[in-house]
């Protein structure tokens, strides 16, 4: 999958199943995963079939106020984290076809993920000290 430095804008090849070793841009040398990956059909797929860390999604749409209000939350925690676990957002506005995969009927939404299979789900925007609980509970599973 490609994964689009969030400091210089290089496309970076990363397979998933390695995410827990390769952390840095072939360019730049910073972390690719200091900030939310944005994901489409294929890089979800693989994220969550394949990742060697724990993944947790953010299923969000522009239009969306609490969304809004929820991003710079889960981009700090991105940020804080540097590749611990693979944070990622999708644009169900965007990629209907993944709201519809994965039943999304609330957003926003985070899903956790680790070793192909979907460990919890909670809808709405969270404050940053609940969004760190979760983090702490998938960090555990790696």
């Amino acid at each position: 999958m490609e994964i689009k430095c969030p400091h210089c804008g290089q496309r970076n090849r990363a397979p998933a199943r390695k995410l827990d070793s390769i952390v840095s841009c072939g360019k730049c040398h910073r972390p690719l995963l200091s900030s939310p990956v944005v994901a489409d059909s294929p890089v979800l797929t693989e994220l969550i079939s394949d990742s060697a860390i724990p993944v947790l999604v953010d299923f969000w749409a522009p239009w969306c106020g609490p969304c809004r209000a929820f991003a710079p939350i889960f981009e700090n925690e991105a940020t804080r984290q540097n590749g611990s676990i693979v944070f990622a957002k999708v644009d169900t506005e965007l990629h209907q076809d993944l709201g519809q995969r994965f039943n999304i009927r609330s957003i926003p939404t985070l899903a956790a993920f680790f070793r192909g299979k979907e460990l919890f789900r909670k809808s709405g925007a969270l404050p940053p000290t609940e969004l760190e609980k979760i983090v702490n509970q998938l960090k555990e599973l790696a």
